[in-house]
């Protein structure tokens, strides 16, 4: 019995002392674990305090944006404030000149419109750099009016030696030579002067006379009829500048009307290079140009004013003088124009 009471305490000694050493383990790990913690906990106050300072910091520019908005929508506020007061000063302004404006386009209307009543309307507008109307010497009227627009070769250039070269191209450089053109161009702004009450007719003469308007020679052509007007200035531009030049024939063809014209528009270059017939060679001096000249005016019916626009020719200088005497004579105009117009 006492072996086996022994062999108890033993054993019971035994397992007390393990009982002892696995506590003294278990404890020194919480111990460590205990101490991580407070470590972490050391730790996450100063990263809270670092916190309160940022927000606190935070806050702080917070409040300051908040006031520099506020005062940003104040100054907003001010300058549309502002705008609104331009705008109705600048409103009040433009409305005026808006009225003032009106009234001046008023008194315009009125003013175009007693023109319109004292001379007519233009069936063919015309469209140019300027105001054109300072040829003021231009006999315009007329019930009758006739237009001679001289379509020889000589029209081509305002140099001889440019003219022959010229002659020689096709038809359509010929028709978009500069002196052509400005002849076209004349007789477009003549025709946009006319009276709508107006009758007219246009012929081009070279070495014979036509009418631009086929098959309506000796015919008179109404203004007011704005297609009538617009045919014969499409069928003008496709005229050909060619031939020599037959004053004569185109004073002639004058007879060929009813009721003559009473008032007569020559636009030309220079004297005639024939009379109704060819010459003999294949030059002409100035004699015989001037001789063609005088054989031709005798062909103009008397009391008929005959208004020359005369082109620029190098090598015609009795042109100039011959064409004055017939306009003074007839109590026409005469003038020679710049490039540039019409």
């Amino acid at each position: 019995m006492s072996c086996g009471f022994g062999a108890v305490a033993l054993i019971f000694l035994i397992i007390k002392h393990d009982i002892d050493t696995k506590i003294e383990v278990e404890n020194e790990y919480l111990l460590a674990e205990v101490m991580l913690l407070e470590e972490e906990v050391l730790e996450g106050e100063e990263g809270l305090v670092l916190a309160r300072n940022t927000l606190s910091t935070v806050d702080d520019r917070l409040a300051e944006a908040q006031g520099l908005a506020r005062r940003i929508v104040e100054d907003i506020n001010a300058v549309q404030g502002k705008i609104i007061e331009v705008g109705e000063s600048a409103e009040d302004t433009s409305l005026n000149k808006l009225k003032e404006d009106l009234e001046k386009l008023e008194e315009e209307k009125r003013r175009l419109i007693v023109e319109r009543d004292q001379l007519g309307e233009s069936a063919l507008g015309y469209k140019g750099d300027g105001d054109r109307q300072y040829l003021t010497g231009l006999k315009l009227g007329g019930a009758r009016i006739l237009i001679l627009l001289d379509a020889s070769a000589s029209m081509l250039d305002d140099k001889i030696v440019n003219v022959i070269r010229r002659r020689n191209m096709s038809d359509n450089v010929k028709r978009a030579s500069k002196k052509w053109q400005r002849a076209l161009r004349t007789v477009e702004w003549l025709s946009a002067q006319f009276s709508e009450e107006s009758r007219y007719q246009i012929y081009t003469f070279n070495t014979s006379v036509q009418a631009v308007v086929p098959n309506t020679e000796g015919t008179w052509l109404q203004i007011s009829e704005e297609d009538d007007i617009q045919n014969a200035v499409s069928a003008m531009r496709k005229t050909v500048p060619q031939g020599g030049t037959s004053l004569e024939r185109a004073f002639r063809s004058i007879q060929d009307f009813p009721t003559l014209p009473d008032n007569i528009i020559l636009i030309t270059d220079g004297l005639p290079t024939q009379s109704l017939s060819r010459p003999k060679g294949n030059t002409v001096t100035g004699a015989q140009r001037s001789r063609f000249f005088s054989q031709a005016i005798q062909e103009i019916p008397r009391g008929i004013p005959v208004n020359i626009i005369l082109a620029p020719m190098e090598g015609d200088p009795l042109a100039a003088a011959s064409f004055w005497q017939l306009a003074a004579a007839t109590q026409g105009s005469f003038m020679s124009p710049s490039k540039d117009w019409p």
